[in-house]
């Protein structure tokens, strides 16, 4: 049974998503039906109405924010590809700027900051990142997978897809502090701390999956 907040908020995304001039957002972009080719190069996380329901449904997001990061990713996507001041983009901003107002309400009303809690906790330093970039080499594929998994949810920022080269990437820098700490614990479980044991290296099965300090 969810909780009142997702049920709140699975709420909210079906009337964003059962609006009409929400038609566009509801699945994902079919680039190669419509011809648009230069779309993977463009946007670089594609996400939509339809995704989000099944996350939420699924009880994937960690927290209230970051599913909203993923509305905004979709908002973001549109005006990334299309040219400001076309239909589509003002439509997209119309549409952000509805979501923004109803979500501010629903923070409200459950007396949730209007921050993530996350930006109490300190940024990791460079040492940290490349220290977690190079043990990402050292832990299963299976292990990798579900550290991609996790920031897909939980840090969508983070997660760089590349279709036509079936690609995942992991950009260190995009990492939030919490989802970092998150991650961190369990790269860590899964190979020591450098004394003791050690995980069998994985990386020559993992090519498609690249991290990356930037």
């Amino acid at each position: 049974m969810p909780s009142q907040e997702w049920t709140l908020m699975g709420k909210l995304v079906n009337q964003i998503y059962s609006k009409a001039d929400a038609e566009p957002f509801r699945e994902a972009v079919d680039w190669k039906g419509l011809g648009l080719y230069d779309y993977p190069q463009i946007v670089k996380k594609p996400m939509d109405l339809g995704q989000i329901k099944r996350k939420i449904e699924k009880e994937e997001y960690a927290t209230l924010h970051s599913a909203a990061d993923d509305v905004r990713l979709v908002w973001e996507n549109c005006k990334k590809y299309n040219a400001d001041g076309s239909d589509f983009y003002l439509l997209a901003a119309n549409m952000a700027k509805k979501f923004e107002e109803k979500f501010a309400k629903l923070l409200k009303e459950l007396n949730i900051s209007d921050k993530p809690a996350e930006n109490t906790i300190p940024e990791p330093t460079l040492d940290e990142k490349k220290l977690f970039a190079k043990r990402l080499y050292k832990i299963t594929k299976e292990e990798l997978g579900k550290v991609i998994v996790d920031l897909d949810n939980i840090c969508p920022a983070a997660i760089t897809k590349n279709s036509a080269e079936d690609q995942v990437e992991i950009n260190v820098d995009n990492i939030s502090p919490a989802a970092f700490n998150k991650v961190m614990l369990f790269v860590t479980s899964c190979v020591g701390d450098g004394s003791g044991r050690k995980k069998k290296n994985a990386s020559s099965n993992s090519k498609a999956k690249k991290a990356r300090i930037s």
